[in-house]
């Protein structure tokens, strides 16, 4: 445990949200010039920070820490303030206050998860982080785009209070708020597996991702490939590393999106189920818990953030300048795009993990940690996925956006800086894969670990050589899957038809009980309480009077016409005197025996 230490610079969380605050009363090259700032500004306050925790603050009388500072969290604060820097210069040119302010706030919560010491403020910062992220889906302003970020609320609240459950048992179990390693031990545990789980998009918890990140803004999904997976990897990280069930959810996790991708014809979801396919390889090495496995999963979320912001900053620059998404709609762009199709062609390798690209040096890392550990048939998922990556994210994406056949499209380049912000991460994703020394110096344990060897080379060469064999026999034959009106069914088809039964039978069960109540209580009984109100003197008179008339010859020869005159008295709402005094004596009569 880190002895607490005083440091005087500012949350790095609060760099961004408070300047996000500012960012409406701002205009022009002001406004650029201080959104580019954030990042700067926040970066060195990072570097500056030695190991330790800062920033203590409290809360209802919870102590809160919003600086924890070691090795783990420098390096995912390291990567969100650079591709933060990346993002706010590829949206410049974007005249919406909505979406900067959003991606700003959006990424200052994520440092501050990243950055949290306890639950308290780690659950605060996980909801700011959902709701921002939702209006980067909204400011798109489009029918879809509106469902689709209902969708993205509904479904991250669900998870939220999933954690918050999980952290109010924990607490209670613990009398603890720390944020450390937890396991998976108990309810408290698996509620806040949950939780988490639901933000990686771990199946059977994915179909949110892929729904919402297409609809985006162009510059919205580009934050939104960056932050809330590589969150919620950070926080596992954290919190259940060697846990074994990790290690098949995250081998079933790279697995299943492969397919999905190859059907898909919109390129940000073929982007999207890609983005599941590699998180999944985090989660897996979060799984197997040894030191190569926790530094291959830091390293691969580093340079999954650039690759991935890269390839979305490619297809967002193409929906941008030609208005159109899908692969049956473009194709041939290389020839007036080339500097967008370069950039593109570089994360496709990067994503497949091609020698002297980023992902190379750091998914071998978690492959060769799989295989030291004798985890055969998951060894063989993870190579097998890393073949279908390169199929659908590595070659179809810059194929049928660049290259297939000629869409007659002949749209220039995006604005310079979309080009600009595109080319620093191209040039990030060839360092990185070039000299891996500078990025395996951050991780959190020492690396011992050499990626270029002849095996390894040769091995990824032989199943890239496989993976863009199959796309090629496939395009040949004329087999490969072609654009159907149809959706493809994925697990969300399960909640979603459960959520119909389920409001159907909550409708037939609790509006059955509301109508029930409404005639019971709201009609019938006070009806009856009036009827009783009003009449009580004259009801209690037949209920005491009549039996004791039926009692003689004459009371029973009277009684039918007394029932009449007291009935008549109900009618009319007038009560004989006598009846009233009746009534009265025989009241305290009964109150004399009671008593």
């Amino acid at each position: 445990m880190n002895q607490l230490q005083s440091f005087t610079g500012i949350p790095p969380a609060f760099v961004f949200i408070v300047g996000a605050l500012l960012i409406p009363v701002l205009k022009g090259r002001i406004k650029s010039t201080f959104m580019l700032l954030l990042p700067v500004l926040a970066f060195i306050i990072l570097i500056n920070s030695p190991e330790g925790k800062y920033w203590h603050g409290s809360l209802m009388g919870y102590d809160l820490i919003l600086g924890r500072v070691d090795r783990l969290s420098l390096v995912f604060g390291y990567i969100f303030t650079i591709v933060s820097f990346i993002g706010i210069i590829f949206s410049l040119k974007v005249d919406d206050d909505v979406q900067h302010v959003s991606g700003l706030i959006y990424a200052g919560s994520a440092l501050g998860v990243t950055f949290a010491g306890d639950f308290c403020s780690l659950y605060i910062f996980w909801e700011i982080m959902a709701v921002a992220s939702t209006f980067l889906i909204l400011a798109r302003r489009t029918t879809k785009s509106q469902a689709a970020a209902f969708r993205y609320i509904l479904i991250h609240l669900v998870g939220g209070l999933c954690l918050l459950a999980g952290i109010i048992c924990y607490f209670r179990q613990t009398g603890t708020l720390e944020f450390e390693y937890i396991g998976l031990t108990g309810t408290a545990s698996y509620l806040i597996f949950a939780g988490i789980a639901l933000n990686a998009a771990i199946p059977p918890l994915h179909p949110w991702l892929q729904d919402a990140y297409p609809e985006a803004t162009v510059t919205g999904a580009v934050f939104l490939s960056a932050f809330t997976t590589k969150s919620a990897v950070y926080v596992m990280a954290r919190t259940f590393p060697g846990t074994e069930l990790l290690i098949w959810l995250g081998a079933l996790m790279t697995a299943i999106p492969i397919f999905y991708a190859v059907l898909e014809n919109d390129i940000r979801r073929v982007l999207a189920y890609s983005l599941i396919n590699q998180v999944g390889f985090m989660m897996c090495g979060i799984g197997i818990g040894s030191h190569l496995a926790i530094n291959g999963t830091v390293s691969h979320a580093f340079c999954h953030i650039l690759y991935k912001a890269l390839l979305f900053m490619a297809a967002g620059s193409v929906l941008h300048v030609t208005g159109k998404i899908r692969c049956t709609d473009l194709g041939g762009l290389y020839k007036t795009m080339p500097l967008t199709c370069l950039f593109c062609i570089i994360g496709a390798a990067s994503i497949s993990a091609f020698p002297i690209f980023s992902g190379f040096i750091s998914k071998s890392m978690i492959v060769s940690a799989a295989a030291h550990n004798k985890l055969a048939i998951i060894w063989l998922i993870l190579q097998f996925a890393s073949a279908g990556v390169f199929h659908h994210a590595g070659i179809k994406v810059p194929y049928f956006t660049f290259f297939g056949h000629d869409s007659g499209i002949r749209a220039k380049e995006p604005p310079l800086n979309m080009l600009v912000a595109m080319g620093i991460a191209a040039l990030l994703c060839i360092f990185i894969g070039l000299f891996p020394r500078p990025l395996y110096d951050l991780l959190p344990y020492p690396v011992d670990y050499i990626p270029y060897t002849g095996a390894h080379v040769v091995n990824q060469l032989q199943l890239l050589m496989f993976g863009a064999l199959a796309f090629c026999l496939l395009i040949l034959s004329g087999h490969y899957p072609a654009e159907m009106r149809a959706i493809n069914l994925d697990t969300d088809w399960f909640y979603r038809k459960g959520a119909r039964l389920l409001f159907r039978v909550g409708d037939k069960l609790f509006n059955g009980i509301n109508r029930f109540c409404d005639s019971l209580f709201a009609q019938k009984l006070p009806l009856f309480l009036s009827r009783i109100i009003k009449d009580g003197v004259a009801g209690m008179t037949l209920v005491f009077l009549i039996p004791l008339r039926s009692w003689t010859s004459a009371g029973r020869e009277a009684n039918v016409s007394m029932k009449q005159r007291l009935q008549a008295a109900f009618e009319t709402g007038s009560t004989p005197l006598g009846l009233c005094v009746a009534a009265a004596t025989l009241l305290i009569v009964v109150i004399f025996f009671l008593c």
